[in-house]
């Protein structure tokens, strides 16, 4: 299913396809902040660190299904897959966009 994802937003899930991590950090505002797996990542350093760990950890990649907005933030469920016990499952990414970049992050 092709979805209108903001720019920054279908930069992301490209990237994360890819498995580039440049990719998936270059949408990011630079004091962008993702809360995953009950921890708080912030700032782009932290957020590349918190990529380069799930990538390495997981090597998931998330294919959005679909997308809504809500109170300011486009919500995407999307079917993540990888090396973790229960792949895959279905994880609502809740982005935050600020300027044209990704502020926020969170995945649950």
């Amino acid at each position: 299913m092709a979805l209108n994802l903001p720019a920054p937003i279908a930069a992301y899930f490209e990237a994360k396809a890819r498995h580039d991590i440049d990719g998936m950090v270059a949408p990011f505002a630079e004091n962008a902040w993702v809360h995953d797996e009950h921890n708080d990542h912030r700032g782009r350093a932290a957020v590349r660190a918190w990529i380069e760990d799930t990538q390495r950890k997981y090597a998931d990649v998330a294919t959005p299904e679909e997308a809504s907005e809500e109170s300011g933030s486009v919500i995407v469920r999307a079917l993540v897959s990888g090396t973790f016990p229960g792949s895959p499952i279905r994880l609502n990414h809740r982005f935050t966009l600020v300027d044209g970049a990704i502020a926020e992050l969170s995945i649950g």
